[in-house]
């Protein structure tokens, strides 16, 4: 005698032809688990009825998704050198347009800076523990900061660099949630500290970099184009204004599970 409909069938009860055995997976901070299908049998119909939609719900309402999202890899970051390497840096006497080269130099940072943002994005979010934020931003920051190559592009590849060291210093500030917000205060320490301490410097622009993350406005007011000799400081605050930029062109990010 059948069982009443609806009924939910374990693995052993699958009727032959009409309830193939199905396994589906889901993921969590565990690891990969194996959950069975279950069925429901409508006896009239004949027919059975997947769970597994209602199960995935279940499982995304009691802990987000984990991410196989790659943010940068050295593959990246070597097809933007070769790039970089065909473009050229020399400014034509018919033209006023800034060369191609430090367009596509200006590209390549803001490449990086969009990709370490979208880590911090992903823990705002909750996706990402503040643990798992910070190796995966440790992470892109060995490939960036890796050794250069001694050709005619070392001089812009270190100078990316250079620039980009606030990037990661306030993002890992903002993600320990430890920094100091008074903006006004903070470039003028900074302006007066550069020359004699550059690490205190740095650490005074990250401070900058974390309230930008946080919704700070910055830092355009604060960097002039007529600067003849910009300091260091100067070059993060540009960057800086970038990552301002970056946060608000992420306002709505979110990566769903097997996205790429």
């Amino acid at each position: 005698m059948r069982p009443a409909s609806p009924c939910v069938l374990q693995a052993e009860d699958w009727p032959p032809l009409i309830c193939p055995p199905e396994t589906s997976f889901l993921y969590d901070s565990k690891g990969v688990i194996p959950a069975p299908f279950r069925y429901t049998f409508n006896i009239q119909e004949k027919t059975c009825m997947t769970m597994a939609k209602k199960k995935e719900k279940a499982a995304s309402a009691e802990e987000p998704l984990k991410l196989f999202y790659i943010f940068y890899n050295q593959e990246r970051w070597d097809n933007w050198i070769n790039t970089l390497r065909e473009a050229n840096f020399e400014a034509s006497p018919q033209s006023e347009e800034m060369p191609e080269g430090y367009t596509t130099l200006y590209n390549f940072s803001m490449d990086i800076t969009l990709s370490v943002l979208k880590i911090v994005k992903l823990f705002q979010n909750g996706r990402y523990t503040k643990e798992e934020a910070l190796e995966k931003l440790n992470a892109v920051e060995v490939i960036v900061m890796g050794e250069v190559l001694q050709d005619n592009l070392e001089e812009y590849v270190e100078s990316l660099q250079l620039s980009l060291l606030v990037l990661f210093a306030g993002c890992r500030k903002f993600l320990e949630g430890e920094y100091k917000t008074d903006i006004k205060t903070l470039v003028k320490e900074g302006r007066k500290t550069i020359d004699s301490d550059m690490e205190k410097a740095l650490d005074i622009a990250a401070d900058i970099a974390a309230s930008v993350i946080n919704g700070a406005s910055c830092c355009g007011k604060y960097v002039k184009d007529d600067i003849e000799q910009p300091t260091l400081f100067d070059e993060w605050l540009i960057e800086a204004e970038s990552m301002a930029e970056a946060v608000s062109s992420l306002k709505n990010f979110d990566e769903e599970a097997g996205e790429t």
